[in-house]
């Protein structure tokens, strides 16, 4: 607590001014590039890895980067958080890309490998939206990640489960369809500070070189 108070006063008085006409163009409105679904961990920071500035993203976090999925009468009945985050987003920010950022180490993907069991029942309840995703581990994933260890390969396929849930969504699917919305996934390795993007030619997760970065931007711009 005591470095946070001190990095409020060193933004007051250092940061701050500096940001001060920036702020003050955002207080009337937001106009964000992206939505991204992240993780909680606080070893996971999209604005810097993304070097991303205020009004660039707007941000759904979350233990196990989870998104609960809509029923078949496109409603969410028990976690409407997100689904709020995600039709706002969609609907009113009118955002053309979402990404789903998994990441390694994840505890919360540990936890469903280990058995969700001796949980308390909030956390137990909210990572059912990641069973899906173990099953498949279990079946033998069909991504190229068989070189991680076993609960890093449940965190990337739960990032693509996540994308598959994100498309039970009456608004993703219409904005999908109209071509003015584009889903993607990554994942941050965290001992390297590596950020990865899901390309389903190579079907796995690749680093965001220079190269692969002028292929994710060209495909974004068409």
């Amino acid at each position: 607590m005591k470095k946070l108070i001190r990095g409020i006063v060193d933004f007051r008085e250092n940061v701050q001014p500096a940001w001060r006409e920036t702020f003050a163009r955002l207080a009337l409105g937001q106009s964000p590039d992206a939505l991204l679904i992240a993780c909680s961990d606080s070893r996971v920071v999209p604005n810097l890895f993304a070097s991303s500035d205020p009004g660039d993203l707007f941000v759904i976090r979350n233990v196990g980067n989870l998104v609960p999925p809509c029923g078949e009468d496109g409603i969410n009945i028990f976690d409407k958080s997100e689904a709020a985050g995600v039709e706002f987003a969609v609907e009113q920010l009118q955002v053309r890309d979402i990404i789903v950022c998994g990441h390694s180490e994840c505890g919360a993907n540990i936890a469903v490998l280990r058995g969700t069991q001796g949980l308390g029942g909030n956390l137990r309840s909210w990572l059912r939206h990641a069973e899906p995703s173990l099953v498949k581990l279990h079946a033998g994933s069909t991504i190229e990640c068989q070189h991680l260890a076993p609960h890093n390969q449940l965190s990337q396929l739960n990032v693509l489960q996540q994308l598959e849930h994100l498309r039970t969504y009456p608004s993703v699917r219409r904005a999908l369809e109209l071509g003015r919305l584009q889903l993607h996934g990554w994942w941050f390795d965290i001992a390297n500070a590596e950020v990865l993007a899901w390309e389903p030619s190579l079907n796995r997760f690749a680093p965001i070189d220079r190269n692969l970065a002028e292929a994710i931007m060209q495909r974004v711009d068409h």
